[in-house]
C-alpha cells in the first residue's frame, strides 16, 4: 500500500514553462524514492481552449481560467509560476497569503523593486518558495560547480558567460509579450538570469556592472492587423562585471543570431586550471589544470556520466545523456525531497539578488556607466 503523502501542485501557466514543469512532477518519482508524492491537480491560463488543450496533454484532472480560485483550493500546496515574468509577482503574492509553498519562475519579475514585494510576501507568510533557475541542475554545471569548491582551478580569476538565440532575430515575428518589457522583461533578465546566478552561486557576488544594449527591430508587425507596435526590449546585450572577490567577468546576451537555436557557454580561468561548459555539448565539461602533465597540454573532455557525478547515477547507464527536460525533474527531487520542513534552494532571495543584477545591467545600459549593486539596493529603499 502507498503511504507517502501527497504533495498536490496547481501550475499557473500553461505554455512551454508550464509543460515542462508538468513533465517535472510527473517523471520525479521514476527517478528518486521521495518523501511525498506530487500531483498536479490543476493547471490554469487566460485561454480556455488553450489551457484544456494542454490540460489534457499533461493529463491534468482540472483547468481553470481563474488562477485565483485555483490557488485557493483546499487541496493545494504548492503553486508553481510560469506566466510571463510581468505576471509573477501577484501570483506569488496571492500564494503566500493563502499559505501555499511557491515555485516561480525565473525571472523573479521584471523589476526589482516587484521582486521585493514577492520576497516580503513569502517571508511574512512563512512558506516555502524557491526560483526555477533549472540549469544548476544538470549533471556537468553542477560538476563544474564541485569543481570550483574543490579547489580544482585555485581561486577564481576571471568568469565568461554567453547565451545566443536567433528567437528575435526575424522581423516578421509578430508583436507578443516578449517584446513587451512590462510583461516579459528584458533580454538580459531573461536570458542573463539563468547565467547571473550561475556566475554568482559559483564566483560568488557581484559588486558592480558596466553593460550596453541595443535594440536592432524597434517595431513589429501587430498580430491582429493593426499599426505596427513598438518594442521595448533589447535584442542584445553585454557587460563588464566585478565580484566583491576580485574576479572579473563578462556576458553577452543575443536573441538575433542566426542559426544560434540556444548557444549558451561557460568557462571559469582561475589561478590553477581552466573549466568550459558548452550547452551544445551539455554532458560534458572541458578542464584543464596547471599541474598535468605538459606532454597532455590543453583541456580535457569530461564525460558528465558518471555515478560519481551530480545526479548522473540517478539517471541512465554510463553514456546515455542526460537532457535539458531532466532539469526541470532534479528540480523537483531536490525541493520535495526536503518537504515540508525545506529549506527550499535556490530561494526567492536568490531570485532577488540576481533581478539586482539584472536592474543594475539595465540602469548601465541606460546611463552609459559603471553601476554598482550597492546603489540599486539603496534606490529601491528609497523608493518605498
Amino acid at each position: 500500500m502507498e503511504t507517502r503523502p501527497e504533495v498536490c501542485i496547481a501550475i499557473v501557466g500553461y505554455g512551454g514553462m508550464g509543460k515542462a514543469h508538468a513533465y517535472g512532477y510527473r517523471i520525479a518519482p521514476l527517478i528518486r524514492t521521495l518523501p511525498c508524492r506530487p500531483r498536479v491537480v490543476v493547471i490554469t491560463g487566460r485561454h480556455a481552449k488553450a489551457v484544456e488543450h494542454a490540460a489534457h496533454a499533461y493529463d491534468i484532472p482540472a483547468w481553470s481560467t481563474d488562477w485565483r480560485a485555483a490557488i485557493e483550493r483546499d487541496d493545494v500546496d504548492v503553486v508553481d509560476v510560469c506566466t510571463p515574468p510581468g505576471a509573477h509577482v501577484e501570483v506569488v503574492v496571492a500564494a503566500a497569503r493563502a499559505g501555499k509553498a511557491v515555485l516561480c519562475e525565473k525571472p523573479l519579475a521584471a523589476s526589482y523593486a516587484e521582486g521585493r514585494r514577492a520576497l516580503a510576501a513569502v517571508r511574512e507568510a512563512g512558506v516555502l518558495s524557491a526560483i526555477g533557475f533549472n540549469y544548476r541542475r544538470l549533471p556537468a554545471i553542477a560538476l563544474l560547480k564541485q569543481l570550483i569548491d574543490d579547489g580544482a582551478v585555485g581561486e577564481v580569476r576571471l568568469w565568461r558567460a554567453r547565451w545566443l538565440t536567433d528567437e528575435f532575430a526575424d522581423p516578421a515575428t509578430p508583436f507578443d509579450w516578449r517584446f513587451d518589457r512590462g510583461l516579459g522583461g528584458t533580454t538580459i533578465a531573461d536570458l542573463g538570469a539563468h547565467l547571473i546566478d550561475l556566475a554568482e552561486w559559483m564566483v560568488g557576488e557581484i559588486a558592480e556592472v558596466l553593460a550596453q544594449s541595443a535594440t536592432f527591430i524597434p517595431e513589429r508587425p501587430d498580430p491582429g492587423g493593426g499599426p505596427a507596435r513598438r518594442v521595448t526590449v533589447d535584442d542584445a546585450s553585454s557587460a563588464l562585471v566585478r565580484f566583491a572577490s576580485g574576479a572579473q567577468g563578462t556576458f553577452e546576451l543575443a536573441r538575433s543570431c542566426i542559426r544560434r537555436p540556444c548557444d549558451m557557454a561557460l568557462e571559469v580561468n582561475g589561478t590553477r586550471g581552466t573549466l568550459f561548459f558548452d550547452y551544445a555539448r551539455l554532458n560534458e565539461l572541458w578542464f584543464g589544470a596547471a599541474d598535468d602533465d605538459p606532454r597532455l597540454y590543453g583541456l580535457r573532455r569530461i564525460r558528465a556520466e558518471h555515478p560519481r557525478h551530480p545526479y548522473a547515477a540517478q539517471w541512465w547507464p554510463l553514456g546515455q545523456g542526460v537532457g535539458w527536460g531532466s532539469s526541470f525533474v532534479n528540480q523537483v527531487c531536490d525541493l520535495l525531497e526536503c518537504w515540508p520542513e525545506g529549506p527550499w534552494e535556490p530561494s526567492l532571495a536568490v531570485g532577488l539578488r540576481v533581478q539586482a543584477v539584472c536592474e543594475a545591467m539595465e540602469r548601465s545600459a541606460a546611463e552609459r556607466r559603471w553601476v554598482t549593486l550597492a546603489e540599486v539596493e539603496r534606490a529601491a529603499q528609497h523608493s518605498e
